[in-house]
């Protein structure tokens, strides 16, 4: 007995980028799709700069979730990228949007906001940064699509307030700000109630005309 227990080996374990990160699933879901209960968002996919400014925002406290901190606080840079790339380059399919129970209203005001904008309050359209389709630009914008309501809702609300900041000059917080609660709603109602399109991908040019400075997306026009 005592030289079947000295003669078995340990399991082995290889060490890959994906062995790694299955800690990551734990709260983002198999291959960073989501986690099932829309708090913790997907992450597969995203473009490369965004989930690297993510990871030095969490480590770097500008933004504020103890267990992402915990995970990130001793990792350098370069570990951080590396992990960035990984999750970028998955390219796993999306789920179909949830029903909403929206009032048509509210849900019209959110396609405006982010088709158009609205002048009077100084609030450039969603487009104007994150892309015709609000599947991001690479490499720094995000898409908005596929992400849960009450996920956008926490984090339109978390630049509000600031618990939640990006590299100066933070375009997200100045345009958070602007936005009335109802407003808040509205664009999160919107955004997760469209399905995501065939090409889900971030495009590779901003649009034409931003003026919107952004510290974490320097491409676009009015970090220039």
């Amino acid at each position: 007995m005592l030289c079947g227990a000295a003669q078995a080996a340990p399991p082995t374990v290889q060490d890959t980028m994906a062995q790694r990160m299955v800690a990551c699933s734990v709260c983002h879901g198999p291959a960073g799709r989501a986690g099932p209960d829309g708090y913790y968002p997907r992450i597969a996919g995203k473009p490369a700069g965004y989930l690297y400014h993510q990871l030095l925002n969490f480590r770097d406290g500008r933004r504020h979730y103890g267990l992402m901190t915990q995970m990130v606080d001793l990792l350098s840079d370069d570990y951080l990228r590396e992990i960035a790339g990984y999750f970028a380059a998955l390219d796993v399919p999306y789920p179909a949007p949830a029903p909403t129970a929206a009032p048509a209203a509210l849900i019209e005001r959110g396609r405006q906001l982010v088709q158009h904008g609205d002048a009077a309050r100084g609030l450039p359209a969603c487009v104007q940064c994150h892309g015709a389709a609000m599947t991001g630009v690479a490499p720094n914008v995000p898409g908005l699509l596929g992400l849960p309501r009450d996920y956008l809702n926490g984090q339109l609300g978390a630049w509000k307030t600031g618990q939640r900041r990006a590299h100066a000059p933070d375009c997200m917080a100045q345009v958070a700000e602007r936005l009335p609660d109802a407003d808040v709603a509205a664009v999160s109602s919107w955004l997760a109630a469209q399905p995501v399109p065939a090409q889900a991908k971030a495009v590779a040019q901003p649009p034409a005309g931003n003026t919107l400075a952004c510290g974490s997306a320097p491409e676009l026009g009015g970090a220039r």
